[in-house]
Formats: structure tokens, sequence, C-alpha cells
């Protein structure tokens, strides 16, 4: 890394983290000084790491999205931060005695083990690159560095750790999430060849990792201690320890994506065992085959959806009912506004999809502005279910994510009769970022939207937060990339495709938007006046992310953008 040159090190996208990351460490209170140690640590070694994987061979073996940059320093860096903005708004609401301390320190274990999970992947990735530089001094300091890196990670676990109680499951829990990320990254990487970079790859499978290890806890909590507590819930237990309790909402979104997440695992080798047992060369007998697979995923599935699901939730959580008829009781607690809502939902995506469709069949427009169609689509989607139907949104989000799950299985392997019918759907509105083996760009839309409305569910001072995904990509990408593409002139880099006008445009249109919905805000006791330099931070800063990185940018830029608005 010593032998790189300054030039090297400064491009457009790391001078962006770099400066997201800077702005958040300004705005942290003396409390968690030791944390923004660690996230400085963590950026830094971050850096090193990924200057290493780019001027190295070593790790060719791993077939990363062509065209994109590796991401490492953004992909490590992006969940910690967003984790450390969150800790921040929660040590405003402990101060004003709205949360339980309990509620913080649950927080800050979370943000410990997205650090140690993200910093337990630098390591290894640190570890198996070659150092390509020829000076002896040169490789001898690098090795140098990264050891102390090393050292001083381990010392602030360790640091954090001894705070308070439980040191050892806390070193336990930190450990978990790095090891487990670890494989994960390793296993996406080799089972979905030249689908995502480094650092997608890494911000999926910690926030994998850190998502569902949440509800494998419950579940630990609940087998271990549920008897020592007689009959009481994996809820309560937390709530015992930390100070508050999990909704039937978010276990219920958690226990369904995750058992569908294993089910695909399971499914491989069901199916693969299905053809091995009856394999046949006879055209007639293939298309036998076909059915019989579709016979084993459907009756799977649908034991997978009704009994076991619904029964390891009721196991976590502990329903009065049954939970797909607590979701049943849910909707219908008022019908009126909840299935009106389904059934605008219904008739915005039949006559998108159907307009949309057919544009992409007969029309030369380009994939990337036509995907955007999808942004605005979101926007009428989800902009008023957040402003009159917030809880009903949770849940529709993880319905959606749950079909958009079932239906990729169904592409991947081809389920008769909908698999075909399905990829070539699909396929319509794919674009460089995507691949036949997986398409993520639908995933990372939903996401993008979702995440800033389930992480501003509880406490929260902000109401902005909610809107950051729909802000963000619904409103400023898609004006970023259509202005920019009918009217820009100025690019930001002589090999890039992004222009001035175009990020200039996205972040006007999204200042725009928050306009408009600032006399809903008031009612809710906000007033720009009080946060328009955290909202000015955030757009601007995440409409220069747009224009600079080469990441999946629905992924990213409505986690630097919620991150912002929070402090």
């Amino acid at each position: 890394m010593a032998a790189v040159s300054f030039s090297q090190l400064l491009n457009g996208e790391r001078a962006v983290v770099t400066l997201f990351i800077v702005i958040v460490l300004f705005s942290l209170p003396l409390s968690l000084f030791l944390y923004g140690v660690a996230l400085s640590l963590l950026a830094i070694f971050a850096l090193f790491v990924e200057v290493r994987v780019e001027t190295s061979t070593s790790l060719s073996q791993f077939k990363t999205r062509a065209g994109a940059s590796s991401g490492i320093l953004l992909g490590a860096v992006t969940l910690p931060t967003f984790m450390l903005s969150k800790l921040i708004q929660q040590s405003r609401a402990f101060s004003l005695h709205h949360v339980h301390l309990g509620e913080l320190n649950y927080m800050a274990l979370q943000y410990w083990a997205a650090f140690g999970s993200c910093f337990t992947v630098l390591m290894v990735l640190c570890l198996f690159t070659s150092d390509n530089t020829r000076s002896h001094s040169c490789r001898a300091w690098n090795a140098k560095f990264g050891l102390v890196c090393f050292l001083i990670g381990a010392e602030l676990l360790f640091l954090y750790s001894t705070t308070g109680v439980h040191a050892i499951w806390k070193l336990l829990w930190v450990f978990f999430h790095g090891f487990a990320a670890v494989k994960l990254v390793q296993h996406l990487l080799n089972a979905f060849p030249s689908c995502v970079s480094f650092g997608e790859a890494l911000l999926i499978t910690v926030g994998l990792v850190l998502y569902f290890g949440d509800m494998l806890a419950y579940t630990i909590v609940k087998v271990l201690f549920g008897q020592l507590y007689g009959y009481m819930t994996s809820s309560e237990l937390v709530f015992m320890q930390y100070g508050f309790r999990r909704s039937e909402i978010g276990i219920i979104i958690q226990g369904l994506l995750l058992g569908l997440l294993l089910y695909a695992v399971v499914l491989k080798y069901l199916l693969c065992g299905w053809d091995g047992f009856s394999s046949s060369t006879y055209s007639g007998a293939r298309i036998c085959i076909e059915k019989g697979k579709s016979v084993i995923f459907f009756a799977s599935l649908g034991f997978l959806i009704f009994v076991i699901i619904p029964s390891w939730i009721h196991f976590v959580q502990d329903f009065d009912m049954h939970p797909l008829l607590w979701v049943v009781r849910f909707v219908f607690m008022e019908p009126v506004k909840r299935l009106s809502l389904c059934l605008y939902w219904v008739c915005v995506i039949y006559l998108s999809v159907l307009r949309f469709y057919n544009i992409s069949k007969n029309s030369k427009t380009e994939r990337i502005l036509l995907r955007k169609y999808y942004h605005l689509m979101a926007v009428l989607m989800f902009l008023p279910a957040v402003i009159l139907q917030p809880k009903f949104l949770d849940l529709a989000f993880g319905a959606a994510l749950a079909v958009f799950l079932t239906l990729e299985i169904i592409r991947v392997w081809r389920i008769w009769p909908l698999g075909q019918l399905v990829h070539e759907f699909m396929n319509a509105f794919t674009d460089h970022r995507d691949s036949d083996l997986l398409i993520v760009s639908h995933f990372s839309l939903l996401l993008g939207c979702a995440l800033p409305i389930w992480m501003s569910s509880g406490y929260n001072d902000r109401p902005l937060a909610p809107f950051a995904g729909i802000l963000s990509l619904g409103i400023g990408d898609t004006m970023a990339s259509m202005v920019g593409h009918k009217y820009g002139v100025l690019r930001w880099s002589k090999t890039g495709k992004k222009t001035i006008e175009g990020t200039a445009a996205g972040i006007a249109s999204v200042l725009a938007a928050c306009s408009v919905l600032f006399p809903h805000l008031a009612s809710t006791g906000y007033f720009l006046t009080e946060h328009w330099i955290s909202l000015l931070l955030a757009v601007t800063v995440s409409g220069l992310l747009e224009a600079y990185t080469a990441q999946l940018d629905n992924a990213f830029i409505p986690l630097v953008f919620y991150s912002l608005l929070c402090l």
C-alpha cells in the first residue's frame, strides 16, 4: 500500500465514502467515542484491503461482477455506519427518557456484531491476498500494518465486551457473526460467479447474518431459557434482558424470509436427488421428470409456508392463534383502508407492468431508463402507504419479498410450468448488473424502500427517515438518470457515464419532494429549521454517491441517506 500513489488512492467513490464517515463521526456524542474509533479503524483497514485486492490477482478464483470496482470500502463501512447513526439517535432518545437503557445496549450489540463481521471478512481477504509489491520494505510495512489493525480491532472488541455484563457471551456473539459472514461471503461468490462485487457481497452477507442471526438468537433463547422461566415468549425473555419487546409483524417477516432462504438450500438437494433418481434421455420421460420436480417443489413449499414456518414463529413468539390467522385478523382490523390499498397496489402493478413490458419488447429505450419507471411505480405504491398505513406496509413489504424469493427460486430451477415464463419476463428488465444466474435489482429496489421504514419502527425523532428509500431511489435516482441521459454534458469523470446535470437534477428533485412532504411532517412535530443541515447533507452525499459508485446503488444509497437523516 505504501507504493500506491495518492492519486490512485483517492477516487470519487472513496472520497464520498470518507465524507460520509467523517460527517457521522463529527456527530458522535462523547459516550460513543469508542464506537467512533472502531469505525475509523474499520474504514482505514477496508481502504487498505481494497487497494491490496485491486492490485493483486491472488483472488481471481472469485469471479466478481464485470465492470464494477471491488467496492470493499463502501461495502465494509455502510452497515456499521448505519448502525452507529441509529445509536446516535437512540442516545438522544435515552437522554430524553424515551427509550430504555436495554434498547440502547441491544443496538450497541448489533453495531459490534456488524463491526466484527466486516472486520473478520476483511482479515480473511487480507490474509489470502498476495502482496505484489516489489519492494521488500513495502511488503514488510504492509504486513505490519495489517497486524496492527488486527490487534487494535481485537482490543476494541475486548474493551466493549468488558463493559456491563455477559462479557464471554458478547465475544461469542461477535465471533459467531464474523465466522458466519466469512462462510457466507465465500459461498455467495462461489455459487453465483460474476453476479456481485466484493463490496456488494459484503453488504448482503453481513446484512443477512445480522438480520437472521437475530431470529436464531430468539430461538436459542427460547430453547435454553424457556424452561427456566416457564412459558414466557422469547420477546418477553429478551425484554427481561434488554427492556423492549419485538413486534409480531417483525417476527413473522423474519421467520418467513429466513425459512424461504433455508428452503432454497434444501430444495437444491431435493431436486438434485430427484434428477439422479429419475434420469432419462427420452423427451417424454423428461417431461414427466419436470412435472415430478414441480410436484416436489409446490408440495414442499406449501408444507413449509403453512406448517413449518408458522410452527417456528409460534414457538418463538407464542401467538394466541395460528400466525397466518393472525395476519388475516390484522388485515381485517381496518378492512376498508387496507383492502382498498391492496386493490390500489394491484391496479398500479398490473397497468405498469403491462405497459412497461410491452415497451421493453417493442422499443429501443435503454434498459436503465426503462427500469427507472419502476422506481416511479414504487413512489406511487409506497408513498401513500407510508403516510396512511405504515404498519400494514411493514407487513406488505415482507410478503412482497417472500413472493420475489419464491419467483426467483422458480426461475432459477425452471420449475414447470412457470419457470421459463418467469425467466423470460424478468429478463426483459435486466441490465448489465444482473445475470441469468441471479437477478437482484428488483430485490435491491424493494429492500431499499423497505429498510428505512422497518428501521424507523419504535422511537423515531426524524419523521422524514421512513421516506429515505422512496426519496433517494424513487425520485432522486430516477431524475438523475433521466435528466443525465437526455441533457447531461459535463461528466464527473472521463471514464464514467454519470453527469453533473443529472446529479444536480436528482438532488433538486429530492429537495422539492421534501418540500411537498413538510406540511404532513409538520403535524408530527418535525420542523425544517431544526434539521435542515442533516437533510442537505443526506441529499448531497447520497446524490454524489449515486454519481460516483459503480456498485448496486439501490442497496447503498438508501442506507447512506437514512444514516445522515438520523444525525
